[in-house]
């Protein structure tokens, strides 16, 4: 399965979570994702999977260990820090796309009126539980920098031996898509043959897309790019298929 607008937000994340990076930003989120897996799987990541790609994609951005080692720690208990609590927040934006927000907020109510407010602010509209995550379909995913494959259809055939559902070649990384019940045994077969992982997890992958253009699109990479910063969205998915030329004069 390829859906042609989740390829495209994907490249767009990866290329702002180096930016992120670089400043710090990223960080932020990091944290309260392995603070949290700390808190629910406990500390070892050998017996915390959700733990272990979550340092995984820390280490991925350089986040230094010290970093890692506090968050584990706030999530024992070892070190004070704030309660987070994880929601799924549900909505629309311009054109009649599907947006699912992942989040990790100490107030629900503050972060549920800046994200409505973001919505409004951007020609979208939040919506209730439930009235679009029947579009969206839960799958493993492993990524790997593009310039560290030198042949792509030998990882096409390594992928499949592992399991892998789908193959997918961006700008500057590759997207190995799984069941979620064999991510990790993907993950770790693709390591084993000599291939660098970048990041590793679950995502949420649209069934179908929608296709916008011109003053919706606008207005739709702009809500995405507000959600994506806000400091309690953790991860954004949408179901949109916007158009290569639209898509560069967007960037450019």
């Amino acid at each position: 399965m390829r859906v042609a607008g989740h390829s495209k937000w994907a490249n767009i994340k990866h290329k702002k979570e180096k930016e992120d990076a670089r400043r710090g930003k990223i960080f932020t989120k990091l944290s309260r994702q392995i603070t949290v897996a700390a808190r629910e799987g406990g500390p070892d990541p050998a017996a915390n999977s959700r733990l272990r790609l979550a340092i995984e994609k820390a280490r991925a951005v350089n986040m230094p260990m010290e970093n890692i080692e506090r968050a584990i720690k706030r999530g024992t208990g070892e070190l004070d820090g704030t309660s987070y609590e994880e929601l799924v927040y549900e909505g629309y934006g311009p054109g009649g796309v599907a947006i699912m927000l992942e989040v990790m907020t100490d107030n629900r109510n503050r972060t549920a009126s800046e994200v409505r407010h973001l919505f409004s602010r951007y020609g979208g509209s939040l919506g209730e539980s439930g009235c679009v995550a029947w579009m969206f379909e839960r799958r493993g995913l492993v990524t790997l920098d593009r310039s560290t494959v030198t042949d792509e259809d030998e990882l096409l055939l390594v992928a499949a031996e592992a399991g892998a559902d789908d193959v997918t070649t961006l700008d500057d990384q590759i997207q190995v898509q799984t069941d979620p019940a064999v991510l990790e045994q993907v993950k770790e077969h693709l390591t084993r043959a000599g291939y660098t992982i970048a990041s590793a997890g679950l995502t949420m992958i649209p069934k179908s897309s929608v296709e916008v253009a011109g003053e919706d699109a606008a207005r739709l990479m702009k809500l995405l790019n507000a959600l994506e910063d806000h400091d309690d969205v953790q991860e954004v998915y949408a179901n949109f298929d916007v158009p290569d030329e639209v898509l560069q004069a967007l960037e450019a």
